[in-house]
């Protein structure tokens, strides 16, 4: 009796067993060549070509994965700001001093920016004219807001000290006014392009607006030494 030798793979199943490592390589290699590009380019200079050019891969390729360059961009996008939750969760989880916790938040998050800085820039320059990265950049910050509504509404004396304020108006325009300084940094406008000088306005904004307190630092370097002729000065003037 003659033995069936076992089938060959076809072709198409040899293909299938080899995809998956392939399609991640040239996706990663899409995204990669976006990314440096628009370290150097604006994103409304930037063409499907010039991606296809810098990833060496062909245009079918690129519309098999991405529907557009805004495709892209929205990808890279979300990647950053996914790094961004991670920075802020300190933060978040409440677990730590809160001033230090967002100290520590707002210069993780300069440095994303600086990392990011052609990503993040372009979806800053382009989500008012393109009604997907509109959509995008909204959700991408209305998470920032989200979660600090959460914190906010997790800590009574926050609470008390805001009142009848509006508690997401107050974190949107926290969240808000971060992503623009971040972006002045990131564009190397002065005195934000600063690190220090950038993590010093945006940490003592959220602080005296939440907790009515600056850094701790800060305090201990306002308040006199043991020794110190400051505090005897000052007692001085107030009794005379």
């Amino acid at each position: 009796m003659l033995r069936r030798m076992p089938a060959k793979p076809s072709a198409r199943t040899a293909r299938r067993s080899g995809a998956a490592p392939a399609s991640a390589e040239l996706r990663e290699r899409i995204l990669s060549a976006t990314r440096e590009l628009l370290q150097e380019s604006r994103f409304d200079t930037l063409s499907v070509a010039d991606i296809l050019t810098a990833a060496e891969v062909s245009r079918a390729s690129f519309y098999f994965y991405f529907p557009s360059k805004q495709a892209v961009l929205g990808e890279l996008v979300r990647e950053a700001v996914t790094q961004g939750q991670e920075a802020a969760q300190p933060w978040i989880d409440g677990r730590q001093d809160p001033v230090a916790a967002l100290r520590a938040g707002v210069r993780e998050g300069a440095r994303l920016w600086s990392a990011n800085a052609g990503v993040l820039m372009a979806i800053v320059e382009s989500w008012g004219s393109d009604e997907d990265l509109r959509a995008l950049w909204l959700e991408q910050m209305d998470l920032f807001t989200d979660a600090a509504v959460a914190r906010i509404r997790s800590d009574p004396h926050v609470l008390r000290r805001l009142g009848d304020a509006d508690v997401r108006a107050v974190a949107a325009s926290l969240t808000w006014m971060g992503e623009r300084l971040y972006y002045l940094a990131a564009a190397g406008v002065p005195p934000f392009d600063d690190e220090e000088t950038l993590v010093e306005v945006l940490t003592d904004a959220w602080t005296s607006i939440l907790y009515g307190r600056r850094d701790p630092a800060q305090l201990s370097e306002a308040r006199p030494t043991v020794g110190d002729d400051t505090g005897s000065a000052t007692r001085d003037r107030r009794s005379s």
